[in-house]
């Protein structure tokens, strides 16, 4: 870059024919430049090569999410209980009613799952927004930048449209239900604090949660390992990761 600024000083102080000398050279310095940076690569390869990392991320992990046992048999995003109703739990289960337990446990699973599928236009939305400005800082990040910047793009849209969905899949697997009599018959137990958890907005966010590890798995994946970059974009502007 110096050198650079050092040849185009120069221009104000010469003839035609250095003039044009100099600008040749200044070419060809700042073609060096962006190729060894990368910048030189159009603003829809880099942002392209990440909007597929991203969608490859949403197509291939997160509709995993939305089967039967998607949350619930995956350790990495199974919902727990909350530390308030985890005392919930080891209670009924001491009073012989661990299947109840057991029901409330995968009845929260069961709601994520049926509404992660409501996730994927919001996805699409924030992924087909990226700026080559983004692009590149993320191109350069950490392991996950770009589902880092999916879920700041995305977090509050998706609580907004996850909450109602997660109140309704909640009614539609029966959790409410299930979770309704497992409340009831804790807070008639005698001498304990009663418990009257906001269910909603936990699944809600620990869905979220689920959804962008599995994203952050996929970029992992591709930025890692080269045999998951399935297409030339995806070769091409994480050759430019690898240089860094």
């Amino acid at each position: 870059m110096k050198k650079i600024l050092f040849l185009m000083l120069l221009i104000p102080t010469i003839g035609f024919a250095q003039w044009q000398d100099v600008l040749n050279k200044v070419k060809d310095e700042i073609t060096k430049v962006t190729s060894q940076t990368g910048l030189g690569t159009g603003t829809v390869d880099i942002a392209g090569g990440l909007k597929e990392a991203l969608q490859n991320g949403v197509s291939k992990q997160v509709t995993k999410l939305t089967a039967t046992d998607g949350f619930y048999k995956n350790e990495l995003v199974k919902i727990v209980l909350p530390e308030e109703l985890q005392k919930v739990d080891r209670t009924l289960r001491k009073m012989g009613m661990s299947k109840l337990a057991n029901d409330g446990i995968k009845s929260l699973n069961r709601a994520a799952e049926d509404a992660v599928k409501e996730s994927t236009p919001i996805f699409v939305n924030a992924i087909t927004s990226m700026s080559f400005s983004d692009a590149k800082s993320i191109l350069m990040g950490n392991e996950v930048a770009a589902t880092d910047y999916l879920k700041g793009s995305t977090s509050s849209a998706l609580y907004v449209k996850f909450s109602p969905v997660i109140q309704k899949s909640l009614g539609k697997v029966g959790a409410d239900k299930i979770w309704s009599t497992i409340i009831k018959k804790y807070n008639a137990i005698p001498l304990v604090n009663k418990v009257n958890p906001d269910l909603t907005d936990y699944v809600t966010n620990k869905s979220m949660d689920g959804v962008f590890k599995m994203i952050a798995v996929e970029e992992k994946n591709i930025r890692t390992n080269f045999n998951s970059r399935t297409s030339e974009t995806l070769k091409k502007v994480f050759a430019l990761q690898d240089k860094k």
